[in-house]
């Protein structure tokens, strides 16, 4: 959702401008999804908060389209929705997950407050970043997606060096310039990429089901979809270059 300068008619009945400011109401909600997830990452009830930050992702996916159906920009100029999703975003993507990547004892405890610091201050700069995402709607580098990588430091429980170090590398790699997949908005296999989503949230409700109490298997294809999400451009990128 973006601001958009142009008058509104004074004709546009009020139930509708009514009906757009509730969607702004709604991706503001996700803020307040975060704070729930605050106050379970606190108690240290890792899988509660790692659910109520699914459904502040859910709110993320579906609220763009909403507002796009319901001509947010023009009947309600004066809110931006580009900006109050970024702030939605960052709470939810960078900062919550900081607190539990930072307070969960999987890192080296020296580590820990430095690579916590790292999160939050290289989220805000992706944030801020007018180049974050490429013209075929690819991420460029680590997208932020920290509660993603707060999952898999639950979910594979490495000691305590090798999570301190992978948390290290994907803050170097905020600033890589390789392209990451855009699940939603890349054109290219998005019907591959949309099932792979599927598989991943199902296995990923099933493993919070579990508070990560789950086989050797159903990891493998966790990491084995991250891996495509990551890494799928550079390997075609690649591919290409050896057919050239």
């Amino acid at each position: 959702m973006e601001q958009n300068s142009q008058p509104v008619s004074t004709s546009v009945p009020q139930r509708m401008r009514a009906a757009a400011f509730s969607v702004h109401i709604f991706t503001a909600m996700g803020g307040g999804v975060a704070l729930i997830a605050m106050l379970e990452a606190v108690r240290e009830h890792w899988a509660s908060m790692f659910g109520w930050l699914g459904v502040a992702l859910i709110i993320d996916a579906i609220d763009g389209p909403i507002a796009r159906r319901l001509d947010v920009m023009r009947l309600q100029p004066n809110w931006s929705g580009e900006v109050l999703d970024l702030v939605v975003d960052f709470v939810t993507y960078v900062f919550v997950p900081a607190y539990a990547i930072t307070s969960s004892g999987r890192l080296l405890p020296m580590a820990a407050p430095l690579l916590g610091i790292g999160i939050v201050v290289s989220g805000a700069l992706y944030f801020a970043d007018r180049r974050m995402k490429a013209a075929d709607n690819h991420f460029r580098g680590f997208p932020a997606l920290w509660n993603a990588a707060a999952f898999y430091l639950f979910l594979l429980h490495l000691p305590p060096a090798l999570s301190s170090l992978g948390i290290a590398i994907l803050i170097v790699l905020t600033f890589v310039p390789f392209h990451v997949l855009h699940p939603l908005r890349v054109v290219r296999l998005r019907w591959l990429t949309l099932w792979m989503l599927a598989a991943w949230a199902v296995l990923a409700v099933y493993a919070l089901a579990r508070d990560f109490d789950v086989g050797i298997p159903i990891v493998a294809v966790l990491c084995a979809i991250a891996a495509y999400i990551v890494g799928s451009d550079a390997a075609i990128r690649l591919i290409r270059t050896f057919k050239a």
